[in-house]
């Protein structure tokens, strides 16, 4: 069965979980649309069959039960069910405290499938609310009870995620290893999804590490195993991970085409973070190689896309990054034109390091 993580598979979640992450970690806006994604904590494992049928398969109801669990059972699924409709709506504190309730039960009754369920629904919630440490505890758990259950598709995953965690805690290495756990697994069992999705990952934390050719070779055999699934999200993702290889690895020309490669199937499938990133991508890489009318080309897409969906921080990049672009052609007039259109949204997103940096660059080109 094919899954989905937060490295992987649907892009749409998207830039409010991106948006998130970035008020925790100071990494680059590229790393944050690949992990994002908090629904998808929740494997699809549990969102594959309705989760009304899972809660009440009789495997998670032992013969022998006293019959008066039944009621306090049917109490924890409503509130299970109540948790993910209302982190669906966006209530995600409602949503957690409807999972805490349920949890709570599940363990009375020593349900650890239906704790393992309402730890993905946590974990995702956690996340859209900022607790990072919460998430990582229910991921872990989540971990804990797979393992239990020898069920080797739900590690994997969980394990992706556990990953993701690390890298945006800044811990790299133990990201790799806890990775390479699961692409050991996903070998052992001939998981091709989880192969492409762990090699697809390590290709981003070996480019975290600065181990650009293992990156590349991580990535471009992650490419083989997102095609076989006909797993175009996730190729869009490992396409956008290998530019980004490339691009710290000084090779442009591959950067440009794996990126090229990343936009036009994301515009396909409407895929808009995936758009930007593949975007941020080419400027950089366009930019380099001193192709600057084709860059320029880039960032106005880049901001069609921001006023279409309202994207203020989008909007903000686009002008601080086209400003820089002109300053480095030699257009200062241009470029204090474009960091003084950027010092109000970035007051008004209230991001005082960026604020303090565009007050600095429009100062120093005031004489030139």
């Amino acid at each position: 069965m094919k899954k989905q993580n937060l490295l992987s598979g649907n892009s749409a979640i998207n830039s409010h979980f991106a948006v998130i992450l970035q008020q925790f970690v100071k990494l680059p806006h590229s790393v944050i649309y690949i992990f994002l994604f908090a629904c998808l904590f929740i494997p699809k494992s549990a969102t594959a069959i309705d989760i009304t049928d899972q809660i009440h398969d009789p495997l998670n109801h032992p013969i022998g039960k006293p019959v008066n669990t039944r009621p306090i059972r049917e109490q924890a699924d409503r509130l299970l069910l109540l948790g993910r409709q209302q982190y669906a709506d966006g209530s995600i504190n409602k949503s957690i405290n409807s999972g805490l309730q349920a949890l709570n039960i599940y363990r009375s009754l020593g349900d650890k499938n239906s704790q393992g369920l309402t730890y993905d629904l946590l974990a995702g919630a956690y996340l859209q609310s900022g607790n990072i440490k919460g998430a990582e505890d229910a991921i872990r758990r989540r971990i804990g009870i797979a393992r239990d259950n020898q069920d080797f598709q739900t590690q994997i995953f969980a394990l992706n995620n556990l990953g993701t965690l690390l890298i945006q805690k800044g811990e790299p290495n133990a990201a790799g290893k806890t990775i390479a756990d699961a692409l050991v697994i996903s070998r052992n069992i001939g998981d091709f999804a989880g192969q492409g999705l762990s090699l697809s990952n390590l290709c981003l934390i070996h480019t975290r590490l600065g181990n650009y050719q293992e990156a590349i070779q991580f990535g471009e055999a992650a490419l083989e195993f997102r095609r076989k699934t006909n797993d175009m999200a996730g190729e869009i993702n490992t396409l956008n991970n290998l530019g980004e290889a490339y691009l710290f690895a000084n090779d442009y020309n591959n950067t440009i085409s794996n990126y090229g490669r990343a936009l036009n199937l994301a515009r396909i499938s409407l895929d808009l973070p995936n758009q930007l990133r593949a975007i941020d991508g080419l400027v950089k890489a366009h930019s380099a190689a001193n192709r600057y009318e084709r860059a320029f080309e880039l960032l106005e897409k880049q901001f069609a896309i921001a006023k279409s969906t309202n994207d203020t921080r989008e909007e903000l990049k686009y002008l601080v990054t086209t400003g820089k672009l002109y300053e480095k052609i030699g257009n200062f007039a241009k470029a204090r034109e474009f960091y003084q259109r950027a010092l109000p949204l970035a007051k008004q997103l209230d991001d005082v390091r960026q604020e303090a940096e565009l007050i600095y660059l429009i100062d120093e080109l005031r004489n030139r």
